[in-house]
């Protein structure tokens, strides 16, 4: 089989994980931009966005499109719920104080895990997707009767992988849209420049915190809504989206919007391209190798800036 198909197929499976991981590690970034918190748990927050939509499609039952509809509407609503009230319970509490907010999501982490092991048990729950049609991935070549497409055999890509990117490029887009074109993100951006001076002409910093926290989770359960077809939902599926999530935005740069996004791309399809051609573990190796670059030779990040 020739090298050309191949590789189309490993940058489609790159752009898929690129697209999940993209709207993950945005809400980590959101988070840490905004409160200057390292949310530990954000991992557990997608397992949590999986399960719930596992729980909401075998509720509903029916068409696999009315179940899906449903999570995607209602697992990011009550992760962020969960998590904005898990603000004002733990966070708020410690005044945000960094050490000790690392200490506080990692009790979160195990909190989430086990409570969600104890309800919905140790098995791995799979959620059909809403259309999954078989689409084969076509080449071209110059022959000898000029320019040429075929498809080659057994190389495909399923409709709803391809659905998964679209979605997560509308979502984002919507994100951004929040963040500089409305005044909830001005409120957003004001209290991330400086928290002092929106207390004093009224913003409630507490409340715009809470919320924050809570959009960063519910961004982590819609990215998680969206592959749970793909992958199966466990409670012990946080593990790879935290650390992935703190590799791009570590290399995208702490709280660089833009930074995450391109951060992640890069990630995502090295991964999906190494784990085509080579193994997944050796990805995983070369993304943990491009951080520890990232951070001796710019450890700001890509578009991150150093602070003072």
């Amino acid at each position: 089989m020739e090298f050309g198909p191949h590789l189309i197929l490993a940058s489609l499976e790159g752009a898929v994980i690129a697209a999940v991981l993209a709207m993950t590690a945005m809400g980590l970034s959101i988070v840490f931009g905004i409160m200057r918190v390292v949310n530990v748990a954000h991992g557990e927050f997608f397992m949590l966005g999986a399960v719930i939509a596992w729980w909401v499609a075998h509720l509903l039952g029916g068409h696999p499109a009315i179940g899906f509809i449903a999570a995607l509407i209602f697992a990011p609503l009550l992760v962020g719920f969960i998590a904005a009230i898990s603000d004002r319970l733990v966070l708020q509490r410690i005044d945000y104080d960094p050490d000790r907010t690392i200490v506080g999501t990692i009790g979160l982490l195990y909190i989430i895990q086990q409570v969600t092991l104890m309800t919905f048990g140790p098995e791995a729950r799979p959620v059909e997707a809403p259309f999954n049609q078989r689409l084969a991935i076509p080449w071209f070549e110059f022959g000898d009767n000029g320019f040429e497409i075929y498809w080659p055999w057994g190389l495909s890509i399923t409709s709803y992988k391809l659905f998964i990117i679209v979605a997560a490029i509308a979502i984002l887009t919507a994100l951004w849209v929040l963040m500089t074109k409305t005044k909830i993100g001005l409120i957003m951006r004001a209290t991330q420049q400086d928290s002092e001076m929106a207390r004093a002409f009224g913003v409630p910093v507490k409340r715009v915190y809470a919320w924050v926290f809570g959009l960063g989770a519910g961004l982590a359960a819609m990215g998680a809504v969206l592959v749970v077809p793909v992958q199966q939902a466990h409670y012990l599926m946080g593990h790879d989206p935290l650390l992935l999530s703190f590799i791009v935005v570590i290399i995208g740069g702490l709280g660089s919007l833009p930074g995450t996004v391109i951060a992640a791309v890069l990630i995502g399809m090295s991964d999906g391209i190494i784990s085509v051609f080579f193994s997944p573990t050796l990805a995983k190796i070369l993304a943990t190798l491009l951080v520890a670059m990232v951070l001796v030779f710019r450890p700001q990040g890509l578009m991150g800036k150093l602070r003072s």
